[in-house]
C-alpha cells in the first residue's frame, strides 16, 4: 500500500517537472497558461476585453442596412425606385468580399507575429474606414471604402485559433484524447475566432461561460449595429433642433451612425493594448503547448495508439486540409446558411422600408432600427437563458436542423403579414424578427463544433482561414444576390406565380431547404473524437 502510494507521488512529481520544463520564460502563452493553473477563479477582466472587441468588430457589419436604401437613394445613381435594391445589394457586399480576400493573409500574420498586433490594427481600420463611409458621396466611394474595411480589418483571424479547446487540446497532446463538456460546445456558433481567444484565456470549466458571453456579444452586436444605423441616420430630419440642416451631419445625413461606432472603436483600441499575447513563441518549438494541470491526474491512461495518432496529426501538411472531409463538409453547409443568413439580412431592412406599393412595410429607418433593438435583446435573453439548456437536451446538429424548418415556415409568414396594419402589424414584425434572429443565431452552433474537432491544433490556424474565406465568399455573395432578387421581384407585383415579396421569401427558403438537407448523412460527416 505505501510502496504504491510513493510510486503515484513519484509518477505526480514527474509529470509536474514535465509541465514546469515545459513553460518557457519569456513566451506569452506560456505565461497564460501559468496564469490559468495558479488563478482558479473567473477571468472576467479578460473575458470583458474579448467582449469589447467581439462587439467592435460586429458592429459595423451590418449597421448599414437600415439607411442603405436612401443612402443609394440620394447617390441618384439608379434609375428607377425599383433598382435601389440592386445596387444596394453591391454596397452590401463589399465587406464581405474584401474580408474574404484577405482573411487567410491575417490568419498567418496572427499564427506569425501574434494575435494582438493583428487586433490592434483591425480597430484602427474600423476607426478609419467606417468614418469615411459615412462620408461617401457617391456609390463608388461607399463600395471602395467597404471593401478597405473588410480586407484590413484582419480582427476575425486572430481570435479564431484553438476554438472552444485550447486547453482540451493540449490535454489532447498529453492524453492522446479530447474530452469537452457538453456545455462547452453550447456557444461555439457565429464567431469560433473570438470564442477561440476566449478559451484560452481560460479554464476548462469556464469555457461554456466563454462562450455564452462571447456568442452573445457577437449576436448582439450584428443587431445593434443596424439599431444604431436606423435610430442615428438622417439625424437633421429627425433632430432638427440638434442637428441643423447645414451642419455636417446635414450635410452627410449617415456620418452620425458610423461615427458613433468609430468613437467606439477608437476606445476598443485603447482597451486592447492591454490584452494579453496567447500565441505561444518558443522559437524552433513553437508548436508546443502547455499541459493543462487537469490533464496530469490523467497521463497514466495515455496509451501508444492515442499518441501514434496525435503524432500523424501533428504533421498532417495544410493541403490535407482539403481533403478532411468532415472539415470541408462542416465549412460547406455553414457557408450555404451563412448566404441565406446574408441575404435575408438584406432583404429585411429594404422589405421593411419599401413602400407599400412594392409589398413593403413603409417603415422608416427608425422603425427598422426599433426592430432590430427589440431582437437583440430578445436574442440576448434566449442566449444567457435558454440555448444552454435546450442544447443539453438535443445537441447541437438537432438545434440547427429545427431552427431551419422553423425558419422556413416563418419566413412564408412574411408576404401576409405585410397586408396588415396598426398594432397588430407591428407585434407580429417584432416577434418575427426576434425569432428570426433566435433561430440564425442558433441554427449552425454544431457545424462550428465539427469543424474545430475534425482538426488538430496546428492545423486549426490553415483550417479556420480557409472556413473564414468560404464563409466570406457566400456572406459577399448574400447581399448582392439579396438586392438583386429583391429588385427584380418589385418588378413583377402582378405576377401569377408568386408575385412580389412572395418570390423573395420563396428563394429564400430554397437556401435555407438546401442547407437542411446537407446538414443530414452523407453529406455532413462528424468527426471523431
Amino acid at each position: 500500500m505505501a510502496e504504491n502510494t510513493e510510486a503515484l507521488l513519484e509518477k505526480a512529481e514527474r509529470a509536474r517537472a514535465q509541465v514546469e520544463a515545459r513553460y518557457r520564460e519569456g513566451c506569452p502563452g506560456c505565461k497564460i497558461d501559468r496564469l490559468k493553473e495558479t488563478n482558479r477563479g473567473v477571468p472576467y477582466k479578460l473575458f470583458f476585453y474579448v467582449w469589447v472587441i467581439v462587439l467592435c468588430a460586429a458592429l459595423p457589419i451590418s449597421s448599414l442596412f437600415p439607411f442603405l436604401y436612401f443612402m443609394i437613394r440620394d447617390f441618384k445613381i439608379a434609375k428607377r425606385e425599383e433598382d435601389i435594391g440592386f445596387y444596394a445589394g453591391y454596397v452590401g457586399s463589399a465587406f464581405m468580399f474584401g474580408r474574404a480576400l484577405t482573411s487567410v493573409l491575417w490568419g498567418m500574420i496572427a499564427d506569425r507575429y501574434g494575435r494582438k498586433p493583428v487586433i490592434l490594427f483591425g480597430t484602427v481600420t474600423v476607426v478609419v474606414f467606417n468614418t469615411l463611409f459615412g462620408l461617401s458621396t457617391n456609390f463608388w466611394m461607399a463600395v471602395s471604402t467597404r471593401f478597405l474595411l473588410g480586407s484590413l480589418c484582419g480582427i476575425l483571424g486572430p481570435m479564431r485559433h484553438h476554438v472552444d479547446v485550447h486547453s482540451d487540446l493540449c490535454t489532447k497532446q498529453l492524453l492522446g484524447a479530447v474530452i469537452m463538456p457538453t456545455g462547452s460546445h453550447a456557444f461555439s456558433r457565429r464567431m469560433f475566432h473570438y470564442q477561440a481567444y476566449a478559451s484560452e484565456v481560460c479554464r476548462k470549466e469556464y469555457q461554456a461561460l466563454a462562450m455564452s458571453i462571447i456568442s452573445t456579444s457577437w449576436g448582439i452586436g450584428l443587431v445593434i449595429g443596424p439599431a444604431i444605423g436606423g435610430y442615428f441616420a438622417q439625424p437633421a430630419e429627425k433632430f432638427p433642433n440638434v442637428f441643423p440642416e447645414k451642419s455636417i451631419f446635414g450635410r452627410f445625413p449617415y456620418l452620425l451612425p458610423c461615427l458613433l461606432i468609430s468613437v467606439f472603436s477608437l476606445g476598443v483600441m485603447v482597451v486592447a493594448c492591454w490584452l494579453p499575447e496567447t500565441l505561444h513563441m518558443h522559437g524552433e518549438n513553437s508548436k508546443e503547448c502547455d499541459i493543462p494541470y487537469e490533464a496530469l491526474e490523467a497521463e497514466e491512461n495515455k496509451t501508444s495508439k492515442e499518441e501514434s495518432q496525435r503524432n500523424e496529426g501533428s504533421h498532417q501538411t495544410s493541403w490535407s486540409l482539403l481533403r478532411n472531409w468532415p472539415l470541408m463538409s462542416s465549412i460547406i453547409v455553414y457557408c450555404v446558411f451563412q448566404l441565406h443568413d446574408m441575404a435575408y439580412t438584406e432583404i429585411f431592412s429594404l422589405w421593411a422600408i419599401s413602400p407599400w406599393k412594392f409589398g413593403g412595410l413603409s417603415y422608416s429607418t427608425a422603425d427598422v432600427g426599433e426592430i432590430l433593438a427589440l431582437s437583440g435583446f430578445g436574442l440576448l435573453l434566449f442566449q444567457l437563458f435558454l440555448y444552454a439548456r435546450v442544447e443539453r437536451i438535443c445537441g447541437p446538429i438537432v438545434i440547427s436542423r429545427v431552427g431551419a424548418v422553423l425558419s422556413i415556415i416563418l419566413l412564408s409568414s412574411y408576404p401576409f403579414i405585410a397586408t396588415l396594419t396598426g398594432i397588430i402589424l407591428t407585434i407580429l414584425v417584432d416577434s418575427a424578427s426576434i425569432l428570426k434572429n433566435v433561430l440564425a443565431v442558433s441554427i449552425t452552433t454544431g457545424l462550428f463544433l465539427l469543424q474545430n474537432r475534425a482538426v488538430t491544433q496546428e492545423q486549426r490556424g490553415a483550417a479556420n482561414g480557409i472556413s473564414l474565406s468560404a464563409m466570406s465568399l457566400f456572406k459577399a455573395m448574400g447581399p448582392a444576390a439579396g438586392g438583386s432578387i429583391f429588385s427584380w421581384a418589385q418588378k413583377r407585383q402582378n405576377a401569377s406565380f408568386l408575385p412580389g415579396s412572395h418570390m423573395v421569401f420563396f428563394l429564400l427558403n430554397v437556401i435555407e431547404a438546401l442547407g437542411l438537407l446537407m446538414t443530414f448523412k452523407p453529406f455532413l460527416a462528424q468527426p471523431k473524437d
